[in-house]
């Protein structure tokens, strides 16, 4: 089981996710077209609920560690990201269910954010792979992974319903420790 942490550098903190943080996150979760490429609605007040209630379940579940994201720069609330799909037995995890508001974008703190988090799970946590699942559209999000080392191992044909109806093409990238040591 993975134990609630604060990760943090000079520019990010990833603080454990709670029930409080629906406040902190609704102006940036009632942003249209927030996450245009993800499963999830957080556009309400009652649907971002609903998504921290999910998170936190999956975290009583040992499946998931969800975070808040606070860019220290801006001195706001950013968004979420969340190990997930933690698999214990081959020291695998994702992270993944990030979003952040559009006036992070661009400014560096995803990178960031994903390094503390991949340099944890290898260095902190012993893991051994850390993936991503990716909508195939959203170029943003793979050209990010990308930069950090991320390997596109394959692309999943239409395995996931969007909000809209649309059925995505899933891209999973994967870094692994060994690959990570030698960034």
């Amino acid at each position: 089981m993975i134990k609630s942490i604060t990760l943090e550098n000079e520019r990010v903190r990833l603080s454990p996710l709670s029930l409080e943080n629906c406040t902190n996150l609704l102006p940036v979760a009632s942003e249209p077209k927030l996450i245009q490429y993800s499963p999830s609605d957080i556009e309400s007040p009652a649907a971002l609920r609903t998504y921290v209630e999910i998170a936190l379940d999956q975290q009583k579940n040992n499946s998931s560690l969800p975070f808040i994201i606070y860019d220290k720069k801006i001195g706001d609330y950013a968004g979420c990201t969340r190990y997930m799909n933690i698999d214990y037995r081959n020291k695998v995890l994702e992270i993944g269910a990030t979003w952040i508001g559009k006036k992070f974008q661009g400014t560096g703190l995803n990178s960031e954010m994903k390094y503390l988090l991949i340099n944890h799970a290898f260095m902190g946590l012993g893991f051994e792979k850390v993936a991503f699942r990716i909508d195939e559209r959203n170029m943003q999000s793979r050209k990010a992974v990308e930069k950090l080392g991320a390997v596109l191992e394959g692309i999943l044909r239409e395995n996931v319903y969007l909000l809209d109806g649309f059925k995505r093409n899933t891209c999973v990238y994967g870094i692994l420790k060994n690959e990570w040591d030698m960034i």
